[in-house]
């Protein structure tokens, strides 16, 4: 009997004060990695799939980004914590 199945992981990048694109707030975001992995007897072998988002503090709306964004907005975070001062820029439809 082979037991396989996928397990996701969530991994939090950056947090970042970003304008909501939902409720129009500005507000603390949680830009996030989840990661889905093929699982073989329980041991995570390889991703599957990798996906990133931020999810506004205030209101809870998440907002699927482009792995080039993550990495623009990780930069960004990075900045905004070397004494930066942080600047809002609107993010959403």
């Amino acid at each position: 009997m082979i037991i396989f199945g996928i397990k996701g992981y969530l991994h939090q990048l950056a947090i970042l004060t970003l304008v909501c694109g939902q409720c129009g707030n500005p507000a603390a975001h949680a830009l996030r990695k989840r990661v889905m992995k093929f699982t073989l007897f329980f041991v995570p072998l390889f991703p599957v799939s990798t996906k990133y988002a931020t999810q506004c503090t205030f209101c809870g709306a998440e907002q699927r980004v482009t792995e080039e964004q993550a990495r623009q907005l990780q930069a960004q975070a990075a900045g905004q914590g070397h004494g930066r001062h942080p600047q809002q820029q609107p993010y959403g439809p």
